[in-house]
């Protein structure tokens, strides 16, 4: 079942900026996995500081999905294998040792 997720971007200003950036961007998706559920699977992995995580994951996801839907397209079909390679190694990569034991090792 898929799940679904409203994502925001919301640019922060910098201090010395009066002219804040354009404003946000929130749109909806699916994607087949529960994404939030995931996050602390990745923390537990040694591949990335751990402040990283969850930005890593939702970035992954949210492209992966769309390559998904565009797999037979030209520009998206060459990436499916090496994406397909990298995500099997992200799954296989090891636990951190400090890592709590119910994170499971497939993330």
């Amino acid at each position: 079942m898929p799940h679904s997720y409203r994502i925001t971007v919301e640019p922060i200003p910098a201090p010395e900026s009066e002219a804040a950036p354009s404003g946000p961007v929130t749109f909806e998706v699916t994607n087949h996995d529960e994404i939030l559920g995931l996050i602390p699977r990745i923390e537990a992995k040694a591949f990335l500081p751990r402040e990283e995580a969850a930005e890593f994951l939702v970035g992954v996801k949210l492209f992966s999905e769309v390559l998904l839907r565009h797999r037979r397209d030209p520009l998206f079909a060459p990436l499916l294998p090496h994406v397909a390679a990298f995500m099997k190694a992200m799954k296989a990569s090891p636990l951190r040792a400090d890592a709590p034991g119910d994170c499971a090792p497939d993330a």
